[in-house]
């Protein structure tokens, strides 16, 4: 199974390019999604969140207050780290299972920290989407309905944009129309079906 680590900072369209991915008949495996999974209201890792933050980070349903929880830990670098010791494990064997089922030509496994979290391990190839600081952040701020230095503490707890690059085996640069982009998109799909003939 060829396996593609997909990455990039906030805001630099990863999920434009993965529904894009996702509409040729590809598996996408997201971090995100399963990050959600292993926090699902009746998990252990959800109970010990709301005793290590106190009870205010749940939502009236019993569900993580997801919002709540990234200004604190994008705010207090060691509040990040206690959380990504619990869960990071956890999204692992959730990603493992979810790559494991699939049956498409090759995988997409979606990840904002692709390479700091160690994904990339479950990776043969990886691609950046890579956009200017000032388009992620306006982006984002529409997107999100949020202010920009709310955006620029998240970025600064990404990895720096040069450091993805030079790590990226392929990189995408968003910074045009989306046909643009999805020009560029078409271009890998091809490249990664043919490597997906070569690596069975």
């Amino acid at each position: 199974m060829l396996v593609i680590g997909l990455t990039g900072g906030i805001g630099s369209g990863k999920t434009t390019a993965t529904d894009y991915f996702a509409r040729k008949g590809i598996t996408i495996v997201d971090a995100d999604i399963a990050s959600r999974i292993v926090v699902e209201p009746g998990k252990a890792a959800l109970t010990k969140i709301a005793e290590h933050f106190s009870s205010d980070i749940l939502n009236s349903d019993g569900s993580l207050n997801r919002s709540a929880l990234r200004k604190i830990v994008f705010n207090y670098p060691e509040e990040l780290h206690w959380l990504e010791q619990l869960t990071h494990p956890l999204i692992r064997e959730e990603i493992q299972n979810q790559i494991k089922n699939s049956s498409s030509p090759y995988t997409i496994l979606v990840s904002p920290i692709l390479f700091e979290s160690g994904q990339n391990a479950f990776t043969q190839r990886t691609v950046v989407i890579d956009a200017p600081e000032t388009l992620q952040i306006s982006r984002t701020a529409v997107r999100d309905h949020t202010d920009p230095e709310s955006v620029k503490a998240i970025m600064k707890a990404q990895t720096a944009r040069e450091q993805r690059i030079k790590n990226a085996d392929d990189v995408i640069v968003n910074d045009s129309n989306v046909e643009s982009f999805y020009k560029q998109l078409d271009a890998l799909h091809s490249k990664y079906l043919a490597l997906s003939q070569t690596s069975k």
